[in-house]
């Protein structure tokens, strides 16, 4: 059988890796545990220095994890890899190379023998008038940080003011998208300020209102279509405002309009109605489908490509469970994605057959809050405090890393015995903020002084 690529002089092949994401990192990692020493080298490519691990996403923004415990440093655990940090503006499979942008300098040119496209999802957003400027994605470990520094700024807004039309503002909620990330923030977030009334005589939890549009006429369609409607009437009896079927007309200055009627003013707009591949699968040569997903074969290579393979939210995978479908664009799949998918970049260096990827799907879990949750495991349908156990227990047991099992399990440890933080650190969305006064206050009193000239 033939042996895989050679590069020129019979160097090592290179693998490049497009993303540290779910299916980069596990990709890389797998890679380097497997191959031989100079068997290959690897470089991951991807405009952050860690990967995220997004499930614990609404337990950061509730303050119940550490935000830097969800996230994995990429160079610690992919010691074996070469890591480039900046941006992949097009990708040239005829000529076996990529344009790569680092955050400073002059593009340039990195050639491959392997290619791994899997550079992730971006929000969709919709051109929706206010969206793009007074929005918020769920996606990343800095929208977590900012939003509950939000929240909790809000809260403090309410408590200082004297106006009714501000205080009202700042205590309405609104969150587009009523699958796992968008009811996960509300319920957690929200559970978080209910908690955090108690510190704010004037405000109580039936003061705040949190409203969750869906445009369709069911939430949580991944844990079925029980589960959904438990969840639904846990929501609402915990006062939540559920709009089905509605959608989001504008949201100029604040003032959100949806198309059943609704309008009021807020403060805060958190958009989580879906994701669309990353815009790289828009510069490239490689074939895609109507929905900009790279087509791919169960093997999880680009079709017509022996030498790139991808997976994850970017690339249509055939669910083989499922003939004609395709997989669902969530974690279980990229992190098993990636696993069939460095099995077979070894198999092709090595010249043995590759496999198809094949995989059941285990089921679904979510948290709604502390110690509230919903969960469809194999088939057995779960909720509450037993559904939110099984959903930690599940994502601790899939993040990455021994170092981060134990520092999430510290931080439960702890939670069991002291009080949960609610310290809004506002200032870090503008961190100049405190030194721009300053030096404004400078040059005030230098003028009154007269020591400096007037402008």
């Amino acid at each position: 059988m033939a042996r895989g690529p050679r590069t020129p002089g019979g160097s090592p092949p290179r693998i490049l890796i497009i993303g540290g994401g779910y299916v980069g990192l596990n990709t890389a990692m797998r890679l380097q545990r497997r191959l031989r020493p100079g068997e290959a080298e690897i470089t991951v490519l991807d405009s952050d220095s860690y990967m995220t691990y997004q499930p614990f996403l609404p337990e950061a923004a509730a303050g119940s994890l550490e935000p830097r415990h969800v996230v994995v440093p990429l160079r610690r655990v992919l010691s074996r890899c070469r890591i480039l940090n900046g941006w992949v503006v097009r990708v040239d499979s005829a000529r076996r190379s990529v344009e790569f942008r680092p955050a400073g300098g002059e593009s340039y040119e990195i050639g491959y023998d392997i290619l791994v496209v899997s550079p992730g999802s971006v929000s969709r957003i919709l051109p929706i008038p206010g969206l793009a400027e007074n929005g918020i994605g769920f996606k990343t470990v800095e929208e977590a940080i900012h939003l509950r520094n939000h929240v909790l700024g809000q809260l403090d807004l309410a408590a200082s003011t004297r106006r009714a039309d501000v205080r009202r503002r700042a205590l309405t909620f609104v969150f587009v998208g009523a699958g796992f990330a968008g009811v996960e923030a509300l319920a957690e977030l929200e559970d978080m300020a209910g908690y955090a009334c108690r510190y704010y005589p004037g405000i109580s939890r039936a003061d705040m209102r949190w409203v969750l549009v869906e445009a369709t006429g069911r939430i949580l369609p991944e844990v079925g279509e029980e589960m959904g409607r438990w969840t639904l009437e846990q929501l609402r009896a915990r006062g939540i405002d559920v709009r089905l079927d509605t959608r989001v007309d504008t949201a100029e200055h604040g003032d959100i309009v949806l198309s059943d009627g609704g309008r009021f003013p807020s403060g805060t707009l958190v958009w989580t109605a879906g994701v669309r591949p990353h815009p790289l699968m828009r510069a490239t040569d490689l074939p895609v489908d109507d929905k900009d997903r790279l087509k791919v074969t169960p093997r999880l290579n680009v079709e017509g490509r022996n030498d790139v393979f991808s997976a994850g939210d970017c690339a249509a995978v055939p669910d083989l469970t499922r003939p004609g479908e395709y997989c669902a664009p969530n974690a279980q799949h990229a992190v098993r994605q990636a696993r069939r998918l460095a099995g077979n970049i070894i198999a092709t260096l090595r010249g043995t057959p590759l496999a198809d990827y094949r995989h059941a799907y285990a089921g679904s879990v979510a948290s709604l809050g502390l110690h509230k949750g919903v969960a469809q495991i194999y088939g057995h349908k779960l909720h509450g405090p037993l559904a939110w156990f099984v959903h930690r227990s599940y994502h601790l047991s899939r993040v990455p890393t021994v170092n981060k099992k134990v520092r999430v399990l510290s931080d439960w440890t702890l939670a069991l015995f002291f009080r949960r933080e609610i310290v809004s650190f506002g200032a870090m969305s503008r961190p100049r903020a405190e030194f721009e006064f300053a030096a404004r206050s400078t040059v005030h009193a230098g003028r009154l002084n007269g020591d400096l000239p007037p402008t």
